[in-house]
């Protein structure tokens, strides 16, 4: 039995960290890092790419002021991620950017070098119903119409039907107190005909506007050109990283660790997209002197080599071989992920000096559950803690109910004593043993109707404690998932105000302190 490798990471133990080093604990291993970025300049074509990225995007100064800052020699940048979610997805996107500015700030108040928070979005997938919807609170989710495209999600664009899912959103928001200005922002990117990928973007870049997170979108000429050389790479040197990510898994394996991602032996670290930079997006395996196209069809590897080095647009990367595109195009110092990408880290950690490229520091993003006044109350009132809510509901019901009787076991503990009592005294004197039958009768019934009662409140509290408790785990820990894997942040703001929420988030996130769930009440 192995468990996901983010769970000992996170708490330092060495079958881990030896796998994976956790100098994100270490302010002097920040300062390493920052020291050998400096010498690393962007690539003029990077900078004309994310310019002209960035043009796109809803108006700021810190924005504009960060991207003049990644062409200066010397600065540095944190880097996080996610896929392009309706609506921004689960609330663990929005703790991902704040994270990477809060690491950005970090960094550059050890170091005195100036650090950036970039967010790479990761258009290059495929899974379009991974991304498709979106979950309100209490029970109401909204998703797109369904797609069959296995493009990236870069090439598609916001049917008609956005527009319905804008109202919904908006009649579900309405009643709370800040939804006017997050139904704004949420209109202003989300319109039919605009690109998945470029609304998400929009949104997520107004509300980060006055922090000045960055964004880079690797689907576009200047910057697959830039990947190229480890496209060809993947391809070329496939058998070697196949050992390498075969070794990797049977050390993970040996420590009780479980492999994220499965490794297709002969499956090289990139997709192919066919003649068409939209094509759909097919796995390659190796087979005699080519490669054998998912989906049917094959092709030569000295084509494949040919049109990763002149049509590289044509090709996108894996989970696996993201990172190493990541920490060779920019200056990183961190990358900020989740659980899984930790998990993807651990793998290709023995891959990066086969690329000749230096890996950034593993960071775990920040995690939180939001609790709102009525939840903190219930909580208060059961004498739980939110972690608590995380447990299965029957084992808290029972945990909370504990001590309390049934009509039956009333009945029987009170009768109990008092029938023995009788039965001895009609046994003593015969002359009262009528008088005894007669008083244990009329006592039963009275007891009886006593315990019916009795029962009667005790189901009518269990109701109302079961009510509670579907309410706290509805809002803690929705389906029996983390909050922040189920839940979108319109709701949140819309209740909370996006400015408090931001302000209590990034207050709350030390990147000193060690990785733990933190319960807010913004």
């Amino acid at each position: 039995m192995t468990v996901p490798f983010a769970l000992p990471f996170l708490a330092s133990e060495p079958r881990a960290t030896a796998l994976l080093d956790d100098g994100f604990r270490r302010p002097a291993a920040w300062r390493e890092e920052v020291r050998i970025r400096q010498g690393k300049r962007c690539a003029p074509a990077l900078l004309e790419a994310l310019s002209a990225q960035h043009l796109a995007l809803p108006s700021s100064p810190a924005r504009e002021r960060n991207l003049a800052a990644l062409s200066d020699p010397g600065t540095t940048a944190v880097v996080t991620g996610q896929q392009v979610g309706l609506f921004l997805g689960p609330l663990y996107t929005f703790y991902k950017a704040a994270s990477a500015i809060a690491w950005a700030r970090a960094i550059e108040t050890e170091t005195a070098a100036r650090c950036v928070p970039v967010f790479w979005l990761q258009t290059e997938d495929h899974d379009f119903a991974e991304i498709a919807s979106c979950e309100v609170p209490p029970a109401l989710r909204l998703s797109l119409p369904p797609s069959d495209a296995r493009c990236s999600v870069a090439h598609l664009t916001l049917a008609h039907e956005v527009s319905g899912l804008v109202e919904e959103l908006t009649r579900a928001l309405s009643p709370l107190p800040h939804a006017a200005q997050v139904l704004d922002l949420v209109r202003a990117s989300y319109q039919p005909g605009r690109g998945l990928a470029q609304a998400f973007a929009s949104l997520l870049a107004a509300v980060f506007a006055e922090e000045g997170l960055l964004f880079l979108d690797p689907r576009c000429p200047g910057i697959a050109r830039l990947s190229s050389p480890l496209y060809v790479k993947a391809i070329e040197d496939a058998d070697e990283i196949d050992a390498a990510l075969s070794k990797r898994g049977a050390e993970l394996s040996a420590a009780g660790l479980t492999e994220q991602v499965h490794v297709r032996k002969g499956s090289p670290l990139v997709f192919f997209h066919g003649d068409r930079v939209d094509g759909p997006r097919r796995r390659l395996q190796r087979e005699g002197a080519g490669f054998l196209l998912d989906g049917g069809g094959v092709i030569s590897r000295s084509a494949l080599l040919d049109a990763a080095r002149n049509e590289p647009l044509r090709f996108s990367s894996s989970a696996l071989l993201r990172p190493i595109v990541q920490d060779a195009l920019l200056p990183s110092v961190a990358y900020v992920g989740g659980p899984a990408e930790l998990g993807y880290l651990a793998q290709t950690a023995p891959l990066y000096p086969l690329f000749g490229v230096r890996p950034a520091l593993a960071v775990p993003r920040a995690r939180f559950r939001l609790l709102d006044a009525r939840a903190a109350s219930t909580l208060n009132a059961l004498g739980l803690t939110p972690a608590d809510v995380e447990a299965p509901r029957e084992e808290l019901l029972a945990r909370l109910s504990n001590g309390r009787a049934s009509g039956e076991d009333l009945a029987g503990r009170l009768l109990g004593p008092l029938t023995a009592q009788l039965a001895e005294s009609g046994r003593k004197h015969p002359e009262l043993a009528r008088a005894a039958r007669r008083t244990q009768v009329s006592i039963e019934r009275a007891v009886s109707r006593y315990a019916a009662r009795h029962a009667q409140l005790v189901a009518n509290q269990d109701r109302t404690l079961a009510e509670r408790v579907d309410r706290l785990q509805a809002t803690l820990f929705p389906r029996g998932e983390p909050q922040e894997r189920v839940h979108s942040l319109p709701f949140y703001a819309a209740r909370h105000g996006l400015a408090a929420l931001k302000t209590a988030v990034l207050g709350a996130l030390d990147p000193r302190a060690p990785p733990a769930v933190r319960d807010l009440t913004p």
